[in-house]
């Protein structure tokens, strides 16, 4: 499977000379507490600091004689692993000097799985097989469900994402009550009904028409154009490890208003955070779109608003008694301030029961609404970047305030703002 990947930005690192081969330091420099920060390490630059590295050769990390959690990917599939990735926890203001060691990849330590990415595709007999690659299938209404969860899964310790594998094209989530992962197990009879609350958590999101929870669209004129029933829809798995797991969902022929359109969501997920990152290429057309992500607001009660996050990025945020469970549920959309076009409220007409029928089955219609929004500049074949966050009162109770919700959302876009400084 050949395995590509953009620069994580707010894991770039500046890099300095330094004179013990055998150590490299890594400085936060916010003073503040910074669990599980992974870092992404250019093969290039270790080879600078470590002399040539033999195939089938891998560095691992050790801080005070224990080991630190990493894995290596070979991002192009040559063979050959192309950046190392590292996590770490910080103390406010702390340096931490880790010793390096080349092991053989076959000899690479095995760490904690904190994250997982899932399409399970079902068999003759119901159950469910792990492919890397598959097209879902074409067309608007009667689709089968071939898909475990209906969707592509994935995770990480503390909260789980789906995108539905057919032409709604919509995101859901999975709220967790403890640590662990449980995508592949949905949907099976091992867990049982996951729309219903069990030891592990549930489907905590009723999405209709909506966005869910951060799918896309084109804003044009006022108006929202799903990415949904394109030509081709294609999940592409591209890394599955311990400390980060990415995926591409691609699209071909993405009608936008007589245009046709090209597409690739990019879909990054690390251990600790409670957010997942997206980095979306929309091919195909000239000058500028309004590229819009946002959050179901079906079962708002309070008013959704919209506050800058850190000194670089805007974001929109929800939190109400909106579970499936009658509990706190918080999600927010963040994106750069200085990309940052529109934020604005679809009608809450039920479209589907007025005769605009999608997909009868799934009462789902095709036309976008009950949804909060932000739209982002885009060029064409230029990636734009956000990041969705979710969060769950009954996980934990600080969840259900806002308060919480919006300081954790600060915090992070100022680590993002601040990533840990490599020293070389």
């Amino acid at each position: 499977m050949k395995k590509l990947i953009y620069l994580v930005i707010f894991f770039s690192a500046g890099l300095i000379s330094c004179s013990e081969s055998n150590q490299m330091t890594f400085e936060n420099t916010l003073d503040i507490q910074r669990p599980d920060e992974t870092i992404i390490l250019q093969r290039a630059d270790l080879e600078a600091k470590l002399g040539d590295i033999a195939m089938g050769m891998a560095p691992v990390f050790k801080n005070t004689g224990e080991l630190v959690p990493s894995q290596f990917d070979d991002l192009d599939g040559d063979g050959a692993w192309d950046e190392l990735v590292v996590n770490l926890d910080f103390a406010p203001l702390e340096t931490l000097t880790l010793d390096v060691e080349l092991v053989s990849a076959e000899n690479y330590p095995e760490f904690e799985k904190r994250t997982n990415v899932r399409l399970g595709i079902v068999q003759d007999d119901y159950s469910f097989v792990e492919v890397d690659q598959y097209f879902a299938p074409p067309g608007l209404g009667g689709f089968p469900t071939i898909a475990q969860g209906e969707s592509v899964n994935w995770e990480n310790d503390k909260m789980g994402f789906r995108n539905y594998f057919d032409c709604r094209n919509v995101k859901d989530l999975f709220g967790k009550l403890q640590p662990g992962l449980i995508i592949d197990k949905i949907h099976t009879p091992e867990m049982g009904d996951y729309h219903q609350l069990a030891d592990w958590g549930m489907d905590v999101l009723h999405c209709g028409s909506s966005l869910g929870s951060g799918g896309l669209a084109i804003l044009k004129n006022d108006s929202l154009i799903r990415l949904g029933s394109t030509e081709v829809y294609e999940y592409q798995k591209v890394i599955e490890g311990p400390v980060r797991s990415v995926f591409d969902l691609k699209y071909k022929g993405w009608d936008v208003d007589g245009e046709e359109l090209e597409a690739v969501e990019r879909i990054s997920i690390f251990p600790g955070k409670y957010w997942f990152q997206s980095d979306v290429t929309v091919g195909g057309f000239s000058g500028e779109k309004q590229l819009a992500t946002g959050i179901v607001t079906s079962m708002l009660k309070n008013e959704p608003y919209a506050f800058d996050a850190g000194a670089d990025y805007h974001a929109i945020a929800t939190l109400d008694v909106q579970s499936l469970n009658n509990d706190e549920l918080g999600m927010a959309v963040m994106v750069p301030k200085d990309e940052m076009t529109a934020v604005d409220r679809t009608t809450g007409i039920n479209f589907f029961e007025l005769g605009y029928e999608t997909v009868p089955a799934k009462n789902f219609s095709h036309v976008i609404s009950e949804t909060y929004y932000i739209a982002q500049k885009i060029k064409n074949e230029v990636p734009a970047r956000h990041y969705f966050f979710a969060v769950w009162g009954l996980e934990n109770p600080k969840w259900k305030e806002i308060d919480h919700f919006e300081a954790y959302i600060n915090e992070e876009a100022e680590k993002l703002s601040h990533p840990i400084v490599v020293i070389i």
